[in-house]
């Protein structure tokens, strides 16, 4: 029993290290996947470099590293950093996630992009038409569910008041 034991806990521990720098590897590229992404938005909203590298800092790590690319009304944002933990440390293992989407400043097909103004008025405006569609279509069905449960209201009266 002794010597099966020490045979197989080699292999268990063997193992669970993989196992745990998997995971490692697995939340280190969600944080980078998060981070490219915010910092890709953030400069599409017209913020410069260092706040996208700012956010890249906060959402992925001090060691994560970006690069910055623009190409047209394109910008791409690459964070790479190293996975942590004690396997980590020792196999050279660096993931990297990327990010790219349409620069919301610059002028796409000829034609200015909305303002944020103009883009919050028709938010507004979406929204009040929803309510009122909303408020219609509730007062109709309380109309109609009262309608329906009408000749049972009665029915009960009538059964109430022979008793």
């Amino acid at each position: 029993m002794t010597a099966e034991f020490a045979v197989a806990l080699p292999a268990v521990l063997l193992l669970l290290a993989l196992l745990l720098a998997g995971a490692a590897a697995g939340a280190t590229q969600l944080r980078l996947e998060e981070a490219a992404l915010a910092s890709a938005r953030a400069l599409a909203r017209g913020e410069g470099p260092a706040a996208a590298e700012a956010i890249v800092g906060r959402l992925a790590g001090a060691s994560a590293t970006a690069a910055i690319a623009a190409d047209g009304e394109w910008v791409s944002v690459t964070v790479a950093d190293r996975v942590a933990g004690p396997l980590g440390a020792t196999v050279p293992w660096t993931l990297t996630a990327k990010a790219s989407t349409r620069n919301e400043t610059a002028r796409a097909h000829g034609r200015n992009a909305p303002s944020l103004a103009a883009e919050r008025l028709a938010a507004e405006r979406l929204a009040a038409e929803g309510v009122a569609a909303l408020s219609t279509l509730s007062r109709r069905t309380a109309a109609q569910a009262a309608t329906a449960l009408q000749p049972a209201w009665t029915r009960h009266l009538v059964m109430a008041a022979a008793a």
